[in-house]
């Protein structure tokens, strides 16, 4: 069994990424924000390993009623783009991405530290 830290590799931090971390801004209430958070996971990961690796992770040594629950999990699989440095010719790394939106009013406090 993968350990949730092989699993989930870091976060992905882009405008786009962090604009979503802070929910729709035109709700006004926290508690019905729903915050979406992207991460760069293991390519042979699956959408259920994802989910309890976010929970595995964010969970530690909380108290029931601070525990986040992720209600959904995307995968995007990013295919690898054609790079030249100078005369040579390769390729950037193939990755795969996962957008995972919490439950009403939830957060991650050190997501992107």
């Amino acid at each position: 069994m993968k350990s949730c830290y092989d699993i989930i590799v870091k976060p992905h931090i882009t405008e786009r990424s962090v604009s979503a971390s802070y929910g729709d801004p035109r709700i006004r209430d926290e508690k019905d924000l729903q915050r979406k958070y992207t991460f760069i996971v293991a390519p042979d990961a699956n959408k259920i390993e994802i989910k309890r690796a976010i929970e595995e992770i964010y969970n530690a040594g909380k108290k029931d009623d601070e525990k986040i629950a992720v209600e959904t999990v995307r995968t995007i699989n990013m295919a690898a783009k054609k790079r030249r440095v100078g005369a040579r010719t390769g390729y950037r790394a193939a990755r795969k991405k996962a957008i995972i939106t919490l439950a009403k009013g939830q957060l991650l406090e050190d997501y992107g530290v």
